[in-house]
């Protein structure tokens, strides 16, 4: 196969708001090479970040609309782009490397893609998580929020949830990786939650995922917080439409923190604060709950690194001494979502100074 196609895929990623890098090894082309056909790369590239239907694809591309309804939904199943099923039209929509291509391949990926996928991460992750705004919000454990602490409805998972319709939830990819390269742990790995804002539009979803109820997401949710998972959605005021349930030791965006060292690459409002005279030290925070090593101990207690705490709440639910509480951040140092994905891809592609004008 020729590299000049994967060339053109590659330099269409990197074009999108978030980024795909190139490589001095090239292992970003091999990547492409394993998922993508040259006919995949010709198709993708004349997609945009906004859903159209095969007519409408066909017309503006000058193919025939048969033809390009077989091979998108073929690429959909494949992980490959985005579509949605209304029953009467199919419509798909270009999507990024993450979130987007990397995620959709969870039921194809095998220890070759995942070995590839690691490889790379260590260059994708320096430029992808250092950038802003950031991909991922916190969402705090809601019955840790004070009650004398306005909270706004991107910081309740039931405000996100109550503004579904439609439920999923899937095997978490990064936790499969990992496990694939034998180094899993030993979390929960079902609990990566989607979310539609319309009836049904799981029931005949090619990228697999078990449909439940609104009432089942929250008893994952739930789950999650006992298992010490940290509850992560996209970093937009409206129009979510995921909830990770994430581990230091497995997940992207967390261990950007852990491993690559970077700081602010999750956008939170919230801090935990421990009260040194009610600690009894007994390390729990420490040592079982906190997923990205923010809680130090010190002569006589234990205390939050507030630069690198990023407000989940796990710490807080388990405390025996009810020590810990989370905090509002200062209002000079929150930082307001974008409104929408629509918004978001705005900043993000103006803060990389790319012109992503030709895929809206």
């Amino acid at each position: 196969m020729s590299d000049v196609a994967y060339q053109k895929l590659a330099e269409t990623l990197d074009t999108l708001p978030n980024g795909f890098p190139s490589t001095e090894s090239g292992i970003e082309i091999k990547i492409l090479k394993k998922i993508f056909s040259e006919e995949d790369v010709e198709i993708f590239c004349d997609l945009r970040l906004s859903f159209e239907n095969p007519e409408e694809i066909a017309e503006r591309t000058g193919r025939d609309s048969k033809d390009l309804s077989r091979k998108l939904e073929s690429m959909w199943e494949r992980g490959l782009v985005f579509g949605v099923d209304f029953g009467t039209v199919k419509v798909y929509k270009i999507i990024p490397w993450v979130f987007g291509v990397y995620e959709f391949q969870l039921n194809h990926m095998d220890r070759e893609f995942a070995e590839l996928c690691d490889e790379y991460n260590l260059i994708f992750g320096e430029q992808f998580f250092s950038g802003k705004p950031q991909l991922m919000q916190v969402v705090p454990i809601e019955e840790e929020l004070r009650s004398d602490q306005e909270s706004l409805p991107y910081e309740k998972v039931s405000a996100i949830i109550e503004a579904g319709q439609s439920f999923a939830v899937n095997e978490c990819i990064c936790k499969k990786e990992k496990r694939i390269l034998d180094h899993g742990c030993d979390k929960p790995s079902e609990v990566c939650l989607a979310i539609a804002p319309v009836p049904g539009v799981f029931d005949n979803f090619p990228l697999g995922g078990r449909v439940i109820t609104k009432e089942e997401a929250y008893e994952i949710l739930k789950k999650s917080e006992e298992a010490g998972l940290v509850h992560l959605t996209g970093n937009v005021q409206s129009g979510h439409f995921y909830i990770c349930n994430c581990c230091g030791c497995c997940c992207g965006v967390l261990r950007s923190i852990n491993n690559l060292g970077l700081q602010n690459t999750i956008n939170s409002n919230f801090y935990a604060e421990i009260d040194e005279e009610l600690c009894e030290s007994c390390g729990i925070c420490a040592e079982e709950r906190c997923q990205i090593e923010a809680i130090m101990e010190t002569d006589d207690s234990y205390q939050v690194n507030r630069e690198k705490c990023i407000g989940c709440g796990l710490c807080v639910t388990t405390c025996p001494a009810d020590a810990i509480q989370l905090v509002r951040k200062n209002p000079e140092d929150q930082v307001l979502p974008p409104v929408d994905e629509d918004e978001w891809f705005d900043k993000r592609g103006e803060e990389r100074g790319v012109d992503f004008s030709q895929y809206k």
